[in-house]
C-alpha cells in the first residue's frame, strides 16, 4: 500500500468510503505529509487512451476479436459512411450451435425448418468437412430427418469419395435413389454390404454399372431379401450393365425381387440370353425391351436434400487432397535430358453412353403393366389391343339382341305378384 502510494505514476483509485457509527465518509488520500486538497475530478473515459478501431473482419487468426465482430452486420451508406448494426438473437444464436454442432445430444424432435437453417449455417462454415466432428454432427441429423437430409445420392464415377467418406455416406438413412456407378466397389467392399441394411430399405433405384460384380456379389446383395425378406424389397429398378463377371447363375437370385420393374443386366456374361429372357418374363414379369429405356440414362438420379452441398465440398476436397504437383526445375531438367516426357493421368472416364453396343444388343427389360417404366409400345400389344376390340364388338350385338328378349319378356309376364318380385329381387 506504501509503494502505491509513493509511486508517481499512480493512478487515480477516485473516491474512497468509509463508514462509521453507521454512517458513510467520504475521505481523500494524505501523499506523504502533503496537505489534502480536493482535487478536480477527472472526466470518465469509456476507453483507455491509446485505443484505436479497428475492423477484423478477414484476420482468421484474431480469434478474440472475430467474435466481437461477429455480432454486428457492417454496411455502407449511399454515402460511403461504414454503418453497422447489432444482428437478431436468433442469428447469433443459431451461429454459437452451428459453431459446436457436434456437441449436440438430439435433434429428434426438433422442429424441420430450424434444422435446415442450423444444418445450413454449419455447411456454411464447412463443419461437416471436419475429420473427426463432421461426422458425428452429420449423424445427429440423417437420425432425426432422413430423408430430408439426403433424399437422392449420385456417386458416379467419385471413387476417391466414397474411399474417403465412406462413413459419412453410410450415415445417410431413408434413400430412394441411389448411383453408384463406375466405381469398381467389387464383391467383398463395405459400401455393398452396407445396401443390404434396414437403414436403405427404401431404396427403389440402384445404379451398380461397372462395379466389378460377379455372381458372388449378387448372392450377397439379395441375400436378405431371399432368406429374410428384408433388405432392397422395395426396389423398382436395377442396373448391373457392364459386369462381366455376372453370369446366367447370378441372374436367378434376381428373381427375389418382386416389385422389379426395370432391369438392365447389357454387357454382362450371359451364355443363354434367350433362357434369361423367358425365365425373366415368367418369374417376375419383365419383358426385353426393343428400344434403349430412359430410365438408364443416368438423368433421373442426382444427389437431392439439404446436404447437396456437403457432397461437393467432399469432392473439392479429395481431389485436391490427390491433386499432382509439379515437378521441380531440376526434375524437369533432368527428364528433358534423358528424352522423357512428364507423364499426364487422364481421368477415367466411366462408359455410361455405349456407342459401341447396338439397340438389340442391349439387354433392358420392363414389366408391361408398370406404367412407370413407360416400356415401348410392342406389336404384340397392338394385335392384342385390335383383338379385344373385335371381341367386344362380337358380345355386343347377341347383348343388344339379349335386351330385346328381355323387355319383350318383361311385358310378356307383367301380371307377376308382389311376392314374386320380392323373392326376385332378393337374389
Amino acid at each position: 500500500m506504501s509503494y502505491y502510494l509513493n509511486s508517481e505514476n499512480h493512478l487515480d483509485p477516485g473516491p474512497i468510503y468509509v463508514r462509521e457509527n453507521g454512517q458513510l465518509h467520504m475521505v481523500n488520500l494524505a501523499l506523504d505529509g502533503v496537505r489534502n486538497s480536493l482535487q478536480k475530478p477527472r472526466p470518465f473515459r469509456l476507453f483507455p487512451k491509446g485505443f484505436s478501431v479497428e475492423l477484423c473482419m478477414n484476420r482468421e487468426d484474431d480469434t478474440t476479436q472475430k467474435e466481437k465482430t461477429d455480432h454486428f452486420i457492417f454496411t455502407y451508406t449511399r454515402e460511403g459512411n461504414l454503418r453497422y448494426s447489432a444482428k437478431s438473437l436468433f442469428s447469433l444464436v443459431l451461429g454459437f450451435i452451428s459453431d459446436n454442432v457436434d456437441h449436440i445430444d438430439s435433434l429428434i424432435g426438433f422442429p424441420e425448418q430450424i434444422a435446415e437453417k442450423l444444418f445450413s449455417a454449419a455447411e456454411a462454415r464447412q463443419k461437416f468437412t471436419e475429420p473427426g466432428t463432421g461426422l458425428r454432427a452429420l449423424q445427429k441429423f440423417t437420425e432425426a430427418y432422413g430423408s430430408l437430409v439426403l433424399c437422392s445420392l449420385c456417386l458416379r464415377n467419385r471413387y476417391l469419395v466414397i474411399s474417403e467418406k465412406l462413413e459419412e455416406i453410410k450415415s445417410f438413412r431413408e434413400l430412394t435413389c441411389l448411383d453408384l456407378s463406375c466405381c469398381k466397389l467389387g464383391d467383398e467392399h463395405e459400401l455393398l454390404e452396407h445396401l443390404t441394411n434396414e437403414a436403405l430399405s427404401s431404396v427403389t433405384q440402384l445404379h451398380l454399372k461397372d462395379n466389378c460384380l460377379s455372381d458372388a456379389g449378387v448372392r450377397k446383395m439379395t441375400a436378405p431379401v431371399r432368406v429374410m425378406k428384408r433388405g432392397l424389397e422395395n426396389l423398382t429398378l436395377l442396373d448391373l450393365s457392364c459386369n462381366p463377371e455376372i453370369t446366367d447363375a447370378g441372374i436367378g437370385y434376381l428373381f427375389s425381387f418382386r416389385k422389379l420393374n426395370c432391369l438392365d443386366i447389357s454387357g454382362t456374361g450371359l451364355k443363354d440370353i434367350k433362357a434369361i429372357k423367358h425365365k425373366l418374363q415368367t418369374h417376375i414379369g419383365l419383358v426385353h425391351s426393343k428400344v434403349p429405356l430412359k430410365e438408364f440414362d443416368h438423368s433421373n438420379c442426382k444427389t437431392e436434400g439439404w446436404a447437396d452441398q456437403i457432397v461437393l465440398q467432399w469432392e473439392r476436397v479429395t481431389s485436391e487432397a490427390v491433386k499432382p504437383q509439379e515437378p521441380s526445375e531440376s526434375r524437369k531438367a533432368a527428364q528433358h535430358f534423358y528424352g522423357k516426357r512428364t507423364r499426364t493421368e487422364t481421368p477415367v472416364k466411366c462408359p455410361l453412353a455405349d456407342t459401341h453396343m447396338n439397340s438389340t444388343e442391349k439387354l433392358q427389360f420392363y414389366k408391361e403393366k408398370v406404367s412407370d417404366c413407360h416400356g415401348p409400345l410392342l406389336k404384340h400389344e397392338a394385335i392384342s389391343s385390335q383383338e379385344s376390340k373385335k371381341s367386344k364388338r362380337a358380345f355386343e350385338e347377341p347383348e343388344k339382341e339379349q335386351g330385346n328378349s328381355s323387355q319383350s319378356s318383361k311385358q310378356k309376364y307383367v301380371c307377376l305378384a308382389v311376392e314374386d318380385w320380392d323373392l326376385l329381387n332378393s337374389y
